[in-house]
């Protein structure tokens, strides 16, 4: 249990219950007449391919890698899948220039059966203290295939705190869950504001 874990809480909406789970030939076979179902089948990539998972990975989502985009600037992108990246990134800071716009890209895939309600939520400190907490909603996914093999979603801009205050060293926690709770992945980093790049 981190710092941070009492903080990674999502939020939830009143009276809202997560449905029933099917699986994929059932979403598929679920009201074949029904227009507006069938519209959103589409928009999940059901039926799209083959799908790409592997039989014996439990896993239901897979982050491959996450990147800062700046404009201007090449992305900062951070791997997830090469051995030791995870248990890297709270050791080696990235910088950010106060005031700069940036966003976060992640890029996964999904596998075995659909992913419903994917959201990524963020707890940054400084010296100790909680500054943020962000929540992302990323949406609801078909498994990957050999035609879509990766999602790639891009979160809203932020923009970089300015000013003398500002700067200096942060620390933040990470999470990808689903509507089940299931969490997917977390992880530690950290990130400095500085005046300039």
């Amino acid at each position: 249990m981190t710092e941070h874990d009492e903080d990674l809480v999502a939020s939830t909406t009143e009276g809202f219950k997560v449905g029933e789970k099917k699986t994929i030939e059932e979403y598929q076979n679920l009201d074949k007449e029904d227009e507006a179902l069938n519209r959103w089948k589409a928009s999940l990539g059901l039926a799209t391919g083959t799908p790409i998972g592997d039989p014996n990975d439990p896993r239901k989502c897979i982050i491959k890698s996450l990147a800062l985009e700046v404009e201007g600037r090449p992305d900062v992108v951070i791997e997830l899948s090469a051995p030791g990246a995870l248990e890297n990134l709270k050791n080696q800071p990235f910088t950010i220039k106060e005031g700069a716009t940036f966003r976060i890209k992640v890029v996964f895939q999904v596998h075995h059966e659909v992913l419903s309600g994917l959201k990524y939520l963020q707890v940054v400190k400084r010296k100790g203290v909680r500054v943020s907490k962000d929540e992302e909603m990323l949406g609801s996914y078909a498994p990957s295939t050999a035609n879509k093999p990766v999602y790639e979603k891009k979160f809203h801009p932020e923009e970089a705190p300015s000013g003398m205050l500002a700067r200096g060293h942060y620390n933040a926690v990470s999470k990808f869950l689903d509507d089940d709770s299931t969490n997917h992945l977390q992880f530690e980093w950290s990130f400095d504001i500085s005046k300039d790049w």
